[in-house]
């Protein structure tokens, strides 16, 4: 979590009258050496940095800034006032050579300007290279001479009981290091991330601390520090750290593509219960339950049916639904994926390669560059409108510019009415063509003209 730098932190010492004592401890008892983590730490400090980001957010006076028409073409004498917002938070250089850093995207979402300090005090403005809110993950870049990173270590070797260092910038406080144990793995049930599969650890994390680094005592980057949970704001031992595997696998297209392309299997799944268990009377005790499929989806072709329960992809096993959304939200598109699941009392198995589902959820830039910063998805059978939900808008992107928001519906572009992703989708691309979408923003119809 990011730290709010109008936190203050009073640190109270208290003196006591006594003899002088010597505190310095020997550098060996019976011959052996001490044990101690600072040949590690060293190492690995000047890859830890500090983010600090600033935001600024309008206060407005009138209902009518919401409105896109009159903010494109009037001018209010009221002009809007703004507020500066900080934050603190904490990264890993990945690339000494191209200044990639690793961080959290709750860290730097929605910030105006991105900064790194470094472990030396050097201080640096970021540019952003891509986010991607489904796994809390970001990559920022800087310039700078003489860095030194932190590869992505096979998170997938750790086990529960493992030593652990957790490395950040916790309440401001730089370059701080606790330890402890990886807790448990592949946890989930988080809010508001889609795809779940952390490292728990009761090494100390606390605000501040999200995007620093979990590391190994070989002083291996294996997760990036996440979250806490917390029923006070401080730490209580229950840390969460995004796997080094998963952040691997984001970093990379991240930086190839600026966002997350992922495959789709094309299928509605559920848990497998006993109840489930019984009425569809398979041989399986855990598995996600094939519910829906659309017609022309990979599985589909492939010849699964509703009923049946995946159990595996790939060799991992599937032990419900999030399991398999998790493996689905890893898998590159256009990969080659064994699907192992059961029918009735029939183990059976598929290979199918991997699409991407643009007609579920598509970034603006790839359907016309006015669109850019958007983050579009159907709203699905079950949303009580039709039309193509605005997920998410960058600041400072040209669909921002343009007026669209967060929560805004697409329903109609050049006076034809959208019903979802694909509809929109035919009508590019449109070349230098007008484009004018008519938007539902609070139970009103706006229309912008890009």
């Amino acid at each position: 979590m990011p730290k709010i730098l109008s936190t203050s932190i009073v640190l109270i010492f208290s003196t006591m009258l006594i003899q002088p004592v010597q505190a310095a401890l020997p550098a060996a008892v019976e011959g052996q050496a001490l044990p101690t983590l600072a040949p590690v730490i060293e190492k690995v400090m000047p890859a830890i940095v500090n983010v600090h980001t600033r935001t600024r957010v309008q206060v407005r006076s009138s209902p009518f800034m919401d409105d896109p028409f009159f903010r494109q073409f009037f001018e209010f004498r009221s002009v809007p006032r703004e507020r500066v917002q900080q934050s603190l938070g904490s990264g890993v250089i990945v690339d000494a050579e191209r200044g990639y850093v690793l961080t959290n995207n709750h860290v730097i979402e929605n910030a105006d300007d991105i900064a790194v300090r470094l472990a030396d005090g050097r201080e640096h403005a970021a540019e952003l290279v891509g986010a991607d809110a489904d796994t809390d993950l970001a990559v920022i870049r800087i310039e700078a001479d003489n860095l030194s990173d932190l590869p992505l270590d096979e998170s997938d070797r750790l086990r529960v009981g493992d030593f652990v260092l957790a490395v950040g910038n916790p309440f401001g406080l730089d370059q701080t290091v606790t330890s402890g144990i990886v807790s448990a793995l592949g946890r989930g049930g988080l809010r508001g991330l889609e795809y779940q599969n952390f490292i728990q650890t009761d090494a100390s994390i606390n605000p501040g601390n999200s995007g620093g680094a979990l590391l190994n005592l070989r002083g291996e980057l294996v997760g990036i520090n996440t979250a806490i949970f917390t029923p006070s704001g401080g730490n209580v031992g229950i840390g969460f750290a995004i796997p080094a595997s998963t952040a691997a696998h984001v970093l990379d297209q991240l930086i190839k593509h600026g966002e997350v392309r992922r495959g789709s299997f094309g299928v509605e799944v559920q848990d497998l219960d006993s109840e489930l268990r019984a009425a569809l009377s398979v041989d399986a005790e855990k598995g996600a339950v094939v519910t829906t499929l659309t017609a022309d989806s990979v599985l589909a072709k492939a010849g699964l049916k509703a009923g049946d329960v995946i159990v595996s992809v790939n060799g991992n096993r599937v032990d419900n639904a999030r399991g398999l959304r998790s493996i689905e939200g890893m898998l590159p598109v256009d990969s080659s994926v064994k699907v192992e699941y059961v029918r009735g009392k029939k183990s059976q198995s598929a290979r199918v390669t991997l699409v991407e589902d643009l007609d579920a959820r598509i970034s603006g830039h790839r359907l016309d560059e006015r669109l850019a910063g958007a983050q579009l998805i159907s709203l699905g059978d079950h949303a009580r409108l039709s039309g193509v939900l605005v997920e998410s808008v960058q600041r400072k992107s040209a669909a921002a510019r343009a007026g669209l928001a967060a929560g805004d519906v697409i329903v109609a572009a050049n006076a034809q009415r959208i019903e979802d992703l694909a509809g929109l989708r035919a009508l590019f691309p449109l070349g230098e063509n007008t484009l004018v979408i008519d938007i539902r923003r609070r139970g009103q119809v706006y229309r912008i003209r890009l």
